[in-house]
């Protein structure tokens, strides 16, 4: 008898024939009833009052940790304290205008309740226009005790500077407040007129009035032309440290700086810093970090030294401005007051960080999530406070990606970009969750206690049922199939029949010969041709239900290329001697013979699934019924309608409908056969395609029993499966993730919309490395492999994520797709170059080049910039992974491929202690 292997968690188990291995053994411990096994888990220790006080004491130190977080990274800060009014702050109107609009004419009800809320923090306003409504501006303020340094607006349309001019100086004579014209802002800076045009208007309107007249321009510019300062009565300078990439700390020693400097420059004029200020939010410049802390630090300490050395000055500005796009991410967030009219900031006292209303979001999130713990049927102290902390981590994540929008101003792009990417994000923080749930579990959990082991061949009576084994094939290679046969002719078992189903196979080369193998086999093995069925496997499979031995009680199902194990039915039939037993599921292997290393890649990340998910969901009676090495009853299937062909699916949908009608179904994680591993990449990706989109078609055909109402299934059982679709899911939402972020960055680039914010982008970093902890991990706990193979397995799997997403987002659409056979056997030929996923390698150029670029043009180091480079570098890994795929097999079928060193190929074969045929 050949030597098969015996995994167990966390081992191998080798056992040869006649060997009396304890995990051999017959189970001490009834398993076959889920209810009976989840009523021993009730019971003892584990009551349900114990359970109940575990996880309560898991919630309330994981809540607790994260509210001390929550609290440990709050700042406090000590600045000098501000008493009475500041001396003047910039004020334009518009603070309720949205996003990117464009400011129009402004009504005297808007000018009054907003100086009704600055007249208590200011003794003056500087404004920056004198027409569109602002013509009552003075008269106004005058009412509120405020007085105005008015502005003229100077463009290069000059009949529109005529006509601000015009109405500055008529207000002038008019209103007692005005204390001083100021011609033109940044005009210069901006280009919209020449020093002489300037110098000009200049003129003209200190000829007309008699109040101060100056121009207002960075500091600079002032020392770049010198002459300016003979045409105005004082220099007006706009010092903004945040532009010049200083940290907060420097910003008012360098304010200093700048006023003596120019002081020095012009020394028989007064020096007035005619704009100071520093932003709330928005994008870090260099060492220029921006919050309401940093902004309320740094003018408390510019008010404090202005003060102390008699500088007059003036805070750019009242109000926050969503309109004024134009200036980068920061320009909204100049204001001492947000867009609503509350202070940010107050002027005495310590200055704190408001993450309380964000803090309560984030831990009722956490503590509402805390409730994943509640579906885990039974859980260790560490494993539950490992998802406790989990969970109110992701609950944190969850609430600042929630709050960003409800404090920032966002443009209408920016909104669709931000909305579309949450709806992206949130499959993935479920997934991440989830994935972390079943690494704690695998990890810090109780070890799996429903793994089925071998059975005594008898149930006491001697009896044992008979099996109908059920091999369909569709253009199968004859000698392939020919290979299974033999194997199952060494079954050692008493009472089996084979019935071959050949369907949709008009090919004679491929069906006669096994014809004549069956015929040689002797009567057992039964020979079925079905030129043209419908329904795909399905269909052919219901014809040899039909056909079956009405004798037949237990049912096998088997893939034409399985070679299987001669004791298959003796170890696991006896399973079915209770009654409620209904399916009995042994793992796909593969055998790894002569293959190549793409092939081994794909074996490898197979491996993963049965070792670590499925083992898991045995533990819910919840596991993903697959079309070979399955043995069902009989009465099981008619119960249910036998198989459905409305699926491309039809194994794990049969599965799922067993279950609705209460079957109970076992796993062993023991191989007992070995199939063939598909041909290529390609068909590898076809099977992957099919599993996809089948898994979408049951999901829309069964959904309403996955609802809190639904009966027919367990929480548990719901729980896996949803969990099992929502990684085909996540994998989508990642590709539209990549999407939507390659269409985004070119306006990006431009400064047309921001770049994601760190509070979307820690999500879904968080979600990646969560990702390969959980591979790595968890192979090295349940897999028996290497770390060559892991990292082969990793590659493997990204490289399907396109494929998937595809799979996906058409079996949510559309109604129904072919059956697409899974080429394996040589039926096919390994692609090369030319027959690459361009698709993939497309995508991934553009995710890498826009990486590149991304960085490349952060001149100022910006923070976000340099995240969003991060994250189209890692969003590219995939779709590079299904080239290396692709390069891989191309490579191999090359003769170049030939020259690989033995020792570089055999990095990735299986351990010698798994299973070889």
């Amino acid at each position: 008898m050949d030597k098969f292997s015996l995994r167990s968690p966390g081992k191998i188990l080798k056992k040869t024939s006649g060997s009396a291995d304890a995990q051999d053994r017959p189970m001490s411990q009834s398993n076959d009833d889920v209810a009976a096994y989840r009523g021993t888990l009730e019971s003892g220790t584990n009551t349900k009052m114990a359970r109940f006080i575990k996880l309560l004491l898991c919630v309330l130190v994981a809540v607790t940790a994260h509210a001390l977080i929550w609290r440990k990274f709050e700042r406090t800060v000590y600045a000098p304290e501000v008493t009475g009014r500041v001396a003047s702050l910039s004020y334009m109107p518009g603070r309720d205008l949205p996003s990117g609009a464009k400011p129009g004419a402004v009504t005297p009800e808007q000018i009054d309740e907003d100086l009704g809320i600055l007249a208590d923090w200011t003794h003056s306003i500087r404004t920056y226009n004198a027409t569109r409504g602002m013509e009552e501006l003075p008269a106004i303020a005058s009412k509120h005790g405020l007085s105005v340094t008015l502005g003229i607006w100077v463009e290069t349309d000059p009949a529109s500077t005529r006509r601000e001019m015009e109405a500055a100086i008529s207000a002038a004579k008019r209103y007692p407040n005005i204390r001083g014209l100021v011609v033109g802002n940044e005009a210069l800076l901006r280009k919209e007129i020449t020093v002489d045009e300037l110098i000009s208007l200049l003129r003209e309107v200190r000829a007309r009035t008699d109040l101060p007249v100056t121009t207002a321009e960075p500091w600079h510019v002032w020392l770049q032309y010198p002459k300016l300062a003979a045409e105005v009565d004082y220099i007006s300078a706009h010092v903004l440290p945040y532009w010049e990439g200083l940290p907060p700390e420097q910003a008012v020693p360098y304010a200093e700086q700048i006023h003596d400097r120019l002081q020095e420059t012009f020394p028989d004029k007064n020096i007035v810093i005619a704009e100071f200020g520093w932003p709330s939010d928005g994008y870090n410049r260099g060492e220029a970090t921006t919050s309401r802390i940093e902004e309320g630090s740094v003018l408390r300490y510019f008010v404090s030294t202005a003060r102390r050395r008699g500088i007059d000055y003036n805070i750019v500005e009242a109000f926050d401005q969503p309109w004024k796009t134009n200036e980068g991410t920061v320009g909204t967030y100049w204001g001492m007051f947000d867009a609503d009219g509350k202070a940010k900031f107050a002027l005495t006292g310590p200055l704190r960080s408001d993450n309380g209303g964000t803090m309560r979001l984030a831990l009722v999130f956490g503590g509402l999530m805390c409730l994943f713990i509640l579906a885990l049927r039974r859980f260790s102290f560490a494993q539950g406070l490992a998802v406790a902390l989990a969970s109110n981590a992701a609950g944190a994540g969850l609430a600042l990606v929630l709050h960003h929008p409800m404090v920032s101003y966002l443009t209408i792009g920016e909104s669709i970009f931000y909305g579309v990417g949450v709806a992206l994000l949130l499959p993935l923080l479920a997934l991440t969750l989830m994935r972390f749930g079943e690494m704690a579990q695998v990890l810090w959990g109780d070890e799996p206690v429903r793994l089925f082991r071998r059975r005594e061949r008898t149930d006491g009576t001697g009896r044992l049922p008979k099996v109908s084994i059920h091999l369909p094939a569709c253009r199968e290679s004859p000698d392939v199939v020919n290979a299974s046969l033999n194997s199952l002719a060494r079954l050692d078992y008493p009472d089996f029949e084979v019935l071959v189903v050949v369907n949709n196979t008009p090919e004679e080369r491929l069906w006669k010969p096994v014809e004549a193998h069956c015929q040689a086999l002797g009567e057992r093995f039964r020979f079925i041709n079905l030129p043209k069925v419908s329904g795909f496997k399905a269909g052919a499979l219901n014809e040899a239900l039909r056909l079956t031995d009405p004798k037949a009680e237990i049912v096998g199902i088997i893939d034409a290329d399985y070679r299987v194990s001669p004791d298959w039915l003796a170890d696991l039939v006896p399973a079915f001697t209770d009654a409620k037993v209904a399916m009995v599921q042994a793992p796909q292997d593969h055998a790894e013979s002569g293959v190549s290393l793409s092939q081994r890649m794909m074996n490898a990340e197979y491996a993963g699934f049965f070792d670590i998910g499925m083992v898991q969901r045995n533990e819910e009676n919840a596991i993903v019924t697959h079309g070979t090495m399955l043995l069902i009853r009989k009465q099981a299937m008619l119960d249910v309608g036998g198989w459905a062909t409305d699926t491309i699916v039809e194994d794990t949908e049969l599965g799922l409908r067993i279950f609705r009608n209460g079957g109970v179904a076992h796993y062993t994680n023991r191989r007992y056969g070995q199939g063939v591993l598909p041909d290529s990449v390609a068909a590898y990706c076809t099977q992957r395609q099919r599993w996809a989109y089948g898994a979408m078609q049951i999901l829309r055909k069964h959904w309403k029993a996955f609802l809190p109402g639904g009966r027919d299934l367990s929480f548990g059982q719901k729980w896996h499966f949803a969990t099992g679709w929502l990684n085909w899911i996540a994998d989508a939402a990642g590709v539209g993730l990549a999407v939507l972020n390659l269409v985004g960055i070119p306006f990006m680039l431009l400064g047309l919309v921001a770049f994601p914010p760190s509070a979307l982008l820690a999500p879904v970093f968080t979600a990646y490395a969560i990702m390969a902890l959980h591979t790595a991990l968890l192979y090295r706990r349940r897999v028996d492999t290497t770390t060559a193979r892991i990292v082969g397995a990793a590659v493997s799997a990204m490289s399907l994520q396109l494929t998937i997403a595809r799979a996906v987002f058409s079996g949510l659409i559309a109604q129904k797709l072919p059956f697409r056979r899974t080429d394996k056997g040589g039926m096919s030929k390994p692609g090369r170059l030319a027959q690459m996923a361009m698709p993939e390698l497309v995508l991934g150029l553009l995710l890498l080049g826009g990486s590149i670029a991304a960085y490349a043009f952060n001149e100022f180091n910006v923070t976000e910039q340099r995240g969003f480079a991060m994250l189209l570098a890692v969003q590219s890994i995939p779709f590079l992974a299904s080239t290396t795929m692709r390069l891989t097999e191309a490579f191999e079928a090359s003769r170049v491929g030939e020259l690989v060193p033995g020792w570089f190929a055999a990095l990735l074969r299986r351990p010698a202690s798994t299973l070889q045929h």
